[in-house]
Order: structure tokens, then sequence, then C-alpha cells
């Protein structure tokens, strides 16, 4: 890795120290999708990827790879090494790591589970889907480059588009139980084209079996599930769902004719508490929300009775929040800000007690100096323990992976 304090300024804080880890001059590499469950818990490796930015990568590319990168030493080993690899997932007890191999088509091909040591050795296959799965006449292709992995370790959930390549067919989540190698679909339907699910982290054992999920109402695709019409902020919400499909439920956000999810949201630590970005039309703002789920009756969004609602972003006279994360306790907080603010800006700050008060000692860190196109999004995070961030930036004129070391964590 190389120390960059020239990404520094006048209003980083003292002690802030940052990092280049990615350096292939020729091959664009970042971090994965940060709501990702990407880290060892013990905050010390990670994983990331080469030939790929950050919202995935192509699944024909031979040069694709994840690494696994050293917190300390910034080392980074190449774990994978088939063409097709995506959805990764770490396992709660940083033993093993979880990934697809998509060599999906619509209706044809095979997506296969497998998983190996968290140093790349063992690879082992847990399944293979080549046929339609139990209970359904489809098979998956079309396949979402983020997985979740339950609290336990046990179960994989991963969502995809379903079709016989001759009429209009369906997005849904499919739930993979590793112990029995089985797989189920819990949810489908046209508007779940861009589900970002996200297992709780919680180690309760109820709570650790719900998904967080967001629809995307009025999307439309073709029989192949490319987009014809990608619904965007207007006509999301967000909902939480248990992992064997049953006791689905609303998170209070957008859908009044004014505030609408911009699509990042994440669970607040192991809390059953999550958060969300939101955008405002009779003002500018880019709000964040939090929230618990509630009993669900429509797709009524804020408007859903018995909501509970704590605007954390309230004490900022024009927040313009984006992309956002927690630590795994769920007292630390990082997030970007939107393009005006320096070409995009990292903060960092602290939460305070759910559902009541606001974000507390914000923090400006540096400027990421990203060109801000879909490409380059910054995407900031947090190592599990808080210690450590994370962020994507094009400023040497490729996308690479950075790191942050010396929070102001107080």
């Amino acid at each position: 890795m190389i120390p960059r304090p020239d990404l520094l300024d006048a209003r980083s804080p003292a002690g802030l120290e940052v990092f280049q880890l990615t350096t292939e001059e020729a091959v664009p590499s970042a971090h994965v999708y940060m709501e990702a469950q990407i880290f060892t818990l013990d905050s010390k490796r990670f994983l990331l990827h080469r030939s790929a930015h950050p919202h995935g990568s192509d699944k024909h590319d031979p040069e694709h790879r994840y690494l696994l990168c050293d917190v300390a030493s910034g080392e980074l080993t190449p774990v994978t090494d088939e063409i097709g690899t995506t959805a990764p997932s770490v396992a709660p007890d940083g033993q093993y790591f979880y990934y697809f191999i998509n060599e999906t088509e619509t209706n044809d091909g095979r997506l296969t589970l497998k998983r190996r040591n968290i140093d790349g050795a063992n690879p082992e296959t847990i399944m293979v889907v080549d046929k339609a799965l139990p209970g359904t006449s489809f098979r998956p292709s079309q396949i979402y480059p983020l997985s979740t992995i339950s609290s336990d370790g046990q179960r994989i959930a991963v969502s995809a588009f379903f079709g016989d390549g001759a009429t209009r067919g369906s997005w849904g989540l499919m739930v993979f139980d590793v112990p029995s190698a089985t797989v189920n679909l819990v949810i489908h339907g046209p508007s779940w084209c861009n589900m970002h699910p996200q297992y709780s982290r919680s180690l309760d054992p109820i709570q650790k079996h719900d998904i967080l999920i967001q629809e995307n109402h009025a999307n439309s695709c073709d029989v192949k599930g490319d987009f014809e019409i990608l619904a965007g902020g207007l006509g999301a919400d967000i909902h939480v769902i248990r992992d064997d499909g049953m006791n689905f439920r609303d998170m209070p956000w957008g859908r009044d004719g004014n505030e609408y999810c911009q699509g990042h949201q994440c669970w607040r630590g192991r809390s059953d508490w999550a958060i969300t970005s939101t955008n405002t039309k009779s003002v500018n703002e880019a709000q964040l929300i939090e929230s618990k789920a509630v009993t669900h009756v429509d797709h009524d969004g804020l408007s859903t009775p018995g909501s509970l609602r704590n605007d954390l972003s309230r004490e900022f006279d024009k927040p313009d929040f984006y992309h956002f994360a927690t630590d795994i306790e769920g007292r630390y907080f990082i997030t970007d800000s939107g393009p005006l603010d320096q070409r995009g800006a990292l903060y960092f700050a602290r939460l305070g007690e759910a559902g009541s008060e606001p974000l507390r000692d914000m923090t400006y860190l540096l400027s990421p100096r990203s060109s801000w196109q879909k490409t380059t999004h910054i995407h900031p995070f947090l190592s599990p323990d808080g210690a450590t961030a994370f962020f994507n930036s094009d400023e040497s004129g490729i996308l690479q992976a950075y790191m942050i070391r010396g929070l102001p964590k107080g």
C-alpha cells in the first residue's frame, strides 16, 4: 500500500492517515459494495476486488479476482481464480468465505455456491443450481452482485431474475441453507429487481432470520431480465422479511410524494434499527433517517401506521448525504456527501441513542476527489471495530481502493 498524505487538507483532523491499497495503473480495482459482509469480525482482514467497479464486475472478465487484504500491512492476496465469480460473503467466524460462480443465461446454465478458507485455500462446492428451483418452473439468471450471510453463518441469500426467455419473468430472493445444501425462493415478482438483500447482524434467535430488502415499484424488464424501466427513488420502498418468506414488514420511508428513498440502506450494527438515505422534493436535501420495521399494511412508506422514525441529520442546515455504513456495534458512522462538496467528501460521526438522538461529533475527514460517476462511487464503510475506514476514488485517473487510519473516535 502507498501512503497518500496528499489527500488530506487543512480541514482533516490531526493524526489521520490515508493509504492507497490497490496500485495497478491499467486495471481498475474497488471495494465491494459498502453493505456487503466482507470483513472478518476481528477487523484484521477483508475482501476487495480487481478488474471491477463499486457496483460489481463483468461475469465474463478473466481478469476479475477477489483479493484478501491484510489491514495491518496492506498486503493483497488473490483468493479466487474462476471466471464468473461474484457475490462474496465472509462467514461470521472468519474461517471461510462464500461466493457464487455465475454461468447462468436466461433459463439455462448453472449457478454454483462455493466456499474457500479465508486465505483462498481448499475450494469446495456447496451446491449447483442447474434446474428449476423447488416448487417453481424457472431457474435463476442475472445474478445480483451482492450476497448476504446470516449471523450464525448457516444461510446465504442472493437475488436473481427468473424467466423462460419467452414471457416476462420476475425477480426474486433465493435463500441457501449451507448445512443441507438446499435452496428456496422466498419472494419474487417484477418489482424486486434491485433488492440489496441484507441479513440482520443480530445474534437474537428470531432477528437473525430477518433480511432487509428493497422493492422498486413500476420496474419493467424484457423477457431476459434486461431493464426497460428501472424505477428509481420515487418507486422504491424498503421492507423486512424472514428468510422463510414469512412476516413481511415495512420500513417507514418515502412514498408520500415528497420523500423518496435513494436506495442506500443498512442495519445499524447488530440492532433491529436500520438507516436509509432519502431525498426530499419540497426542499432539496438528502437526509439520513433511522427506523424500525412495522407491520405491513400497504406500501405507504413514512405514512405506515405505527412508524418509528429518527432524523439523524436534523442538526445540519442542508444535509446532503448518500452512501454510509456503521461499525458492528452501531456506535460509529461514516458517510459521503454529495458531489457539490469538493466532488464528494467523507464525514465520520458517533451514533447516539437509537431512535432519539441525531448524529454526534460529525467530523470532516477528507475529499476523495472522485469524479462521482456511477462507476467511481466513493462508497465509504468501516471495519467491524470502527477503527478503520475505506473508500473508492478515481483521483489517480483510474479507480482504486483506499484505507483511512486514525479516525477521531474520541
